[in-house]
Order: structure tokens, then C-alpha cells, then sequence
């Protein structure tokens, strides 16, 4: 398989209302975190990290310019590989542990953290088995209605548990904006992880079914809108409310 330089490890794609993507392009989609980072006028938000193979810092010049808050969706290892390279970092109350001790079952990593991932190697290539996230211990603990404040704009958090317990996602009511993590994203959505809980994905998907959404920046695949998030929380709740 390919090794790829660190300098062609990141893709990086400014969009619309402040917001750029980042993404990792030599993952296969079902496993490449979608990184988010929003300009502010006080500071700058990023939201999760990727998985850590290649220096976020060093090879996307936007987060070098400003200082970042680095807020987790969740621990799971494809989402806070970077995060110890921030000086700010922020995560659920419930997964805060997960952020400074990021054991690679509780992570995920043991289970899914394998060359499959790949269609080509980070610098160095990839050893499975060795791999682990860096700890990162959170500066900033999150709850339900906490708001990230950047000066100019300001995101409600939404704890959402299902996916996981510390599962969050991030609302801007001025914009319509919603970083929704891996709760809702427009592919197979993952209930099944060992602290995962469908009773709880089911509320979390209740609250947010009237949430009045333009544009929704989930964990992983492309963004979409309000008809489509609409669409994909009833198929998931006509789907575990029949099982």
C-alpha cells in the first residue's frame, strides 16, 4: 500500500457560514473523522481531531495561527487522535476520563484501528496493535446547555447519549448551524458499541427532531439539510421503535 507524506495528509476545504473541513482522505469513509473548525472573533473552535497518525497543528495552517479550543464530539479514538495538541480541550463530563486515559478498548481503537482503515499510510505506515491516542486531559468540562462562546458566535451543547454516554453536538441558533458529531450523519449510524445505548439514542433523536436546522456537519460523510436530518432521525426511530 502507499505511504503518503505528512504534507499531503489533510484535506482542507473552507465552506460556507465560517466553517472549514478537515478531513483525513486516505481513510476509507465509514472510519475518516470529519474535523471541523470555525473562525471566531475571540478565539477559534475546533471540533474533534482525527485520528493522530500525522501532526494536526503542523500541517493545517489555520490552527496554527490562533489559539483553538479543541472540543470532543466523544472519545472514540478516530476523533481525538489530536486532541493533546491543543492547549484548550473540552469534552462531556462523562467521557472526560476517556480524554485523559484513552485506553484503546474503551476507545474503540482495539476494535477498529487496523490498516483496513487505509487506502494509504500515514508517514511511517501504520501498526494496529501499537497504535494508541495520546492522553489529552480536558481543561474545560462540558454539560447539557453549556455555551461555547468564540466572541462573536455561540454554540449550545447538546449532550445526546446513544452512540456513547459523553456523545455531544454543538448549535448555533443565529445561523441554524448544528455539529452533530456521531449521533446524526447521513450513513450507518452506530448503536452497537459497548457503552452505547439505544433507549438513550432514541431520546437523543426525539430532542432533536424539531431542532429548526439549515445545515448539519455530523462525524462523518458529507453535510446535508434540514429535509434529509428530518429523514434520517425517523428512519432511525421507525427502525429501533419496531424492533
Amino acid at each position: 500500500m502507499e505511504i503518503v507524506t505528512a504534507d499531503r495528509w489533510y484535506r482542507v476545504r473552507p465552506l460556507g457560514d465560517g466553517v472549514t473541513h478537515i478531513d483525513e482522505p486516505h481513510i476509507k469513509p465509514f472510519y475518516r473523522c470529519n474535523i471541523w473548525h470555525v473562525r471566531g472573533r475571540g478565539r477559534d473552535l475546533l471540533i474533534d481531531s482525527g485520528l493522530g497518525v500525522v501532526s494536526l497543528r503542523r500541517q493545517v495552517a489555520i490552527l496554527a495561527e490562533r489559539p483553538q479550543f479543541a472540543v470532543a464530539s466523544h472519545a472514540h479514538f478516530d476523533h481525538i487522535g489530536n486532541h493533546h495538541e491543543f492547549a484548550d480541550r473540552a469534552i462531556h463530563a462523562a467521557e472526560a476520563p476517556l480524554l485523559a486515559h484513552p485506553g484503546r478498548s474503551e476507545t474503540l481503537a482495539t476494535l477498529y484501528a487496523t490498516e483496513e482503515m487505509f487506502t494509504s499510510l500515514p508517514p511511517g505506515g501504520f501498526d494496529g496493535p501499537a497504535y494508541e491516542v495520546t492522553p489529552a486531559p480536558a481543561t474545560r468540562i462540558l454539560h447539557d446547555g453549556d455555551v461555547v462562546d468564540l466572541g462573536d458566535r455561540h454554540f449550545e451543547v447538546f449532550h445526546l447519549p446513544g452512540h456513547s454516554p459523553g456523545s455531544i453536538g454543538l448549535w448555533e441558533a443565529a445561523s441554524g448551524v448544528f455539529f452533530a458529531g456521531d449521533t446524526v450523519y447521513d450513513g450507518p449510524l452506530i448503536d452497537d458499541a459497548y457503552h452505547s445505548d439505544i433507549p438513550a439514542y432514541i431520546r437523543s433523536m426525539e430532542r432533536l427532531h424539531d431542532l429548526p436546522v439549515r445545515v448539519v456537519h455530523g462525524g462523518h460523510f458529507p453535510s446535508f439539510g434540514r429535509e434529509r436530518f428530518v429523514e434520517l432521525i425517523e428512519t432511525y426511530l421507525r427502525e429501533k421503535r419496531g424492533a
